[in-house]
């Protein structure tokens, strides 16, 4: 009986194959990217990007808005996601804006 010869292990590295995350589709967007998605949608249909906590329509999108509400004052999201949510009109501090809007009328009133 003759003893085959033992087979060194393929090297890893040597292939040229790329080296893709295993169970995910390249292609496949973010959760982050898909939120994005539903709230430039909500935009186009309401024509603001405050969606309201008590949202029924889409409840995960609300607490979603609200989270990143959260992680830019703690200063967590990626300056990427900063501009994205800037070049949509995402208004970070939704009183600041609703009392803006709201002197903003009176002056124009009290002319």
């Amino acid at each position: 009986m003759s003893k085959m010869p033992k087979r060194s292990p393929r090297n890893k590295q040597s292939s040229s194959l790329p080296n893709f995350p295993k169970g995910k589709n390249v292609e496949e967007k973010s959760s982050w990217e898909q939120r994005f998605d539903e709230l430039c949608r909500f935009k186009a249909n309401n024509g603001h990007c405050n969606v309201s906590q008590n949202y029924a329509e889409n409840k995960s999108l609300a607490g979603w808005v609200n989270s990143q509400r959260i992680a830019y004052k703690k200063n967590t999201l990626s300056s990427n996601q900063i501009q994205q949510l800037d070049s949509i009109g995402f208004a970070w501090d939704p009183r600041e804006v609703l009392w803006n809007t709201t002197f903003y009328q009176l002056c124009v009133f009290k002319t």
